[in-house]
């Protein structure tokens, strides 16, 4: 489990494919507490460290994965969010994060205002959105308050802190990135399914 709040960024140092998967070697600056079979969120996707290598760890995405979010769109060079899991004694400063996105996101605008960014955002799959203003949700792995909603779209505003610190600072209007919806939202609206059966 997560909390969305990015402890540093990841270098994509190296891609290797291997039938219908995909292992990323990654430098990240904890490199020397990470462990074999350690659960990280690399831009809000859980990924399992499999290999520790000369300063790099490996994790590998499976099929599925790949489908799911924007891991087949990485590049060797590119940077992404690392969350470690939340230990006992950690603070929740974010919100439950599972690290199972849920969709994609298309980047639609993006405008600097007063010293903040303002991220729009458009759906992959509009008809499974589930975001509510002032509501949680993960955007490549990041915590943040949704600004507006719409089963169409959600705009979030990012200060300039976590802009500096982590991969918002990179996107670029037509970039994917992965969202994971609030786990509340998504049990309320299960739990209203099952009434209606």
């Amino acid at each position: 489990m997560f909390t969305g709040i990015i402890e540093a960024l990841g270098r994509i140092e190296r891609i290797e494919e291997e039938e219908t998967n995909k292992h990323y070697w990654v430098s990240a600056p904890f490199f020397s507490e990470l462990k074999i079979d350690q659960s990280v969120a690399h831009n809000g996707v859980c990924l399992t460290v499999v290999d520790l290598v000369n300063g790099l760890h490996k994790v590998t995405a499976i099929d599925e994965t790949l489908k799911k979010t924007s891991l087949n769109e990485w590049v060797e060079g590119a940077y992404v969010n690392l969350e470690r899991c939340l230990s006992a004694s950690g603070r929740f400063d974010g919100h439950i994060v599972q690290g199972h996105v849920d969709q994609t996101a298309k980047v639609e605008s993006i405008e600097e205002v007063g010293g903040s960014w303002n991220f729009r955002l458009e759906f992959d799959q509009p008809e499974n959105a589930l975001v509510v203003s002032k509501g949680s949700i993960s955007i490549n792995g990041v915590s943040l308050t949704v600004v507006e909603a719409s089963q169409q779209f959600c705009s979030v505003s990012i200060i300039p802190f976590t802009y500096e610190h982590t991969t918002f600072k990179h996107l670029k209007v037509g970039d994917r990135v992965n969202i994971e919806f609030d786990i509340l939202g998504k049990y309320v609206l299960e739990a209203q399914r099952r009434m209606q059966v």
